[in-house]
Parts: C-alpha cells; structure tokens; sequence
C-alpha cells in the first residue's frame, strides 16, 4: 500500500466498550506494583533482602511508560488522525491533566519539609528533599534537564510524567506516521526495534541499560517504551491480531512475565512479555464491564502520583517510633503492611475531592480550544 492511499484510509475506531476490562486492570497493577517497589524500601527487611524479584521494580515503570503509549494512542490517535485535535489543544489537554495535581502533591511536600525546618532546623532527609531540585521538578523539566543538582529526590516517580510530556509533544506526529504502515505485524515490529535501539543507545553513550539510566535522562529510556504502546494501540486499531490469538498473547504474556520476573534479569524478554499482555488485552473487547475494574484505572493516576507523598507522611514517625520505642518484628510488618491500604485510601480522596473537581473546572475551557 502507497503512502497515497494509506493516508485514504478511515480513522479507526475503537471497537467495542473498552472500559471494565482488562486493560483497567492492568493499568491498576502498574500503580501498585510501583507502589511495591517504593515501599519496599521501608519494610523491616529491605524486601530485595528477602527475594531479588523485589529489586526489579523498574520492570512497573516501564509497564506503566508502555502502557501510555497504548492507553493514548486509543484514546486521541483518530482525532489525530481525522485531524480534529491539533497538536496544541493535544498537548495542553495532556499537560493539565498532569501539571494541577502533580503541583499540588509538590506543594505538600514542600509544606511538610517546610514545617520540620522550621520546627526541628533540619529536613528528616536533606539529601532528598534540596529545594533547588524542588523546581525543577515542580516544573517537570528534571527528566530531560540533566544539570545539577539531581532531581531523584521529593516525588520520586514524577519522573516518568516529566519524560511522558515529551512523548505527548512528538505524539501527533508520531502518530500520523505509524498510521501509513501496514501490515499491522511491522508495527510491533517498529515498536520493538525502537526498545533494541533504546537499550543500545544507553549502552553506547551511557555504558548503563536503559532501565537504570538517570532520572535526568528519564527521556532516553521513555520514548521507546511509549513508542511501543503506541505501535500495540495502532496494530489493534487494525483489528489485529485475532480475538483467539489475542487471547494466547495476554495468558501467554502473563504467564512468560511472571516466569521471566521470578528467575533473573531477562529485561528485553520482559519487555516483551509486556506487549503481548497489552495487545492482547487491548485487542479483547470487553463483553462485561466490571465497575470495580473502571474504578481501578480512574484511581491509578492519584495512587501513582500521591503513594509516595503518603509514604513519607506514613513512615517519617513510624521510624522514629521504632527507633525510640522497642517493637516487635511482627508488629513492625503489620504496620508496615497497613501503608497500603492507608495508601490506596488516601488515593480515593486525593480523586474524588481534589482531582476531580479540578478537571471538572477546566475540562469547559480545553473544550473551547482547537
């Protein structure tokens, strides 16, 4: 098929529901399994101590990076395609769904270090919390911005919302592009060229791989991986592949990912693994919604981008309990385990009353731009 007549083709549309179903589910699981790696850390045993699968954290991030790639390209690509949503009223909308409530959670961290300085003279983690990294996080520049001082410290996964606004800058370009390329196979194909080509990359000019790059360099490690959902969200805009092949890329995905995971570092099969679950699941329409699955994908973004400011607020006193006050190991795990639902809790609030009502507010003005 020419460029010509590829460009001739009707915008995809999405198939049935997508909301409910699986892909809800994952997107949730990516929130927790982050959450898992963070939290991890504060346990009474460091849990990579108890079990290596623990220090492989990174692997939910870069879940979570491909699946942005795919969530968006279903969500905006036929807009993109049809030409009905320009590249700045796509990324404004992007960049106010992330900006209000990424700079609120920075205003209560900078609020909560404020208060300690101001009655204790010190931060309870000064390495952590240097205010001049605190604006160029608060201004999302720390992932594609690599000065001093490193921006690792404060909210520690804002990293990756830094990277994915470049990627949502490139997307309707990007976009336009995957949607000349036929078959749809070529497209996975694409995508996981670009992960190979990542990883080269940051073996060559960094001498490190992709997955452990510098949050500064946050940027080199995103775009492939975004890059890749967007080539899974294209190929199943296709129709493809089959519902029943569909059905053995996401079993076989899940069960290829939790084998890989369990046994060492196999990170490009990984990878991988990954994409068959998304394109898999992605492809499947969802028959019967379930509303607590729906209800998993809205919360994912607050428990992303609240758990770790919970975490500090959770643990920074329960440290210093323990430390003054003898407590059972037992009851040091229970307290521990508590921060999850603690978490998740404050999540649900964080969307129903701050969130929500935001994007509620402007959600009349993005409507009123081309």
């Amino acid at each position: 098929m020419t460029a010509q007549s590829a460009s001739t083709v009707p915008p995809p549309t999405a198939s049935t529901s997508s909301r409910g179903g699986a892909l809800d589910l994952l997107r949730f699981s990516a929130a927790m399994l982050i959450m898992l790696y963070h939290f991890g850390n504060e346990s009474p045993i460091k849990l990579y101590h108890l079990n290596p699968v623990f220090s492989r954290g990174y692997i939910a991030t870069d879940f979570f990076l491909m699946l942005s790639g795919y969530v968006l390209g279903r969500a905006y690509g036929p807009a993109i395609q049809n030409a009905t949503m320009g590249w700045g009223r796509f990324w404004v909308r992007r960049a106010s769904r992330v900006w209000p409530a990424h700079l609120i959670v920075m205003s209560a961290f900078g609020l909560y270090v404020f208060v300690q300085m101001t009655w204790f003279g010190v931060s309870a983690n000064p390495a952590r919390f240097a205010w001049s990294a605190f604006v160029q996080q608060a201004l999302l520049i720390h992932a594609w911005s690599p000065i001093n001082p490193p921006a690792d410290g404060w909210n520690l996964p804002s990293w990756s919302l830094s990277a994915l606004l470049v990627c949502y800058a490139a997307f309707p370009w990007a976009w336009k592009a995957l949607v000349r390329v036929r078959p749809a196979a070529v497209l996975v194909m694409i995508g996981l060229a670009a992960i190979v080509a990542g990883e080269s990359t940051a073996r060559a000019l960094y001498d490190r791989p992709l997955y452990d790059l510098p949050f500064q360099l946050g940027v080199v490690r995103a775009v492939p991986l975004f890059l890749l959902g967007m080539c899974l969200a294209q190929a199943v805009a296709l129709d493809w592949p089959s519902k029943r092949a569909a059905r053995i890329l996401m079993w076989g995905g899940l069960v290829v990912f939790f084998g890989l995971v369990g046994s060492g570092r196999f990170d490009f099969l990984t990878m991988a693994a990954i994409a068959a679950v998304i394109l898999g699941a992605g492809r499947l329409p969802v028959k019967k919604p379930v509303a607590l699955f729906e209800t998993a994908a809205r919360l994912s973004f607050a428990l992303f981008i609240t758990h770790t400011l919970v975490g500090v607020l959770y643990w920074d006193p329960i440290h210093l309990l323990i430390y003054k006050v003898p407590i059972g190991i037992g009851f040091q795990w229970a307290m521990w385990m508590a921060g999850f639902p603690l978490a998740i809790l404050c999540a649900f609030a964080f969307d129903k009353w701050i969130d929500q009502p935001i994007q509620d507010f402007i959600k009349p003005y993005l409507k009123a731009k081309k």
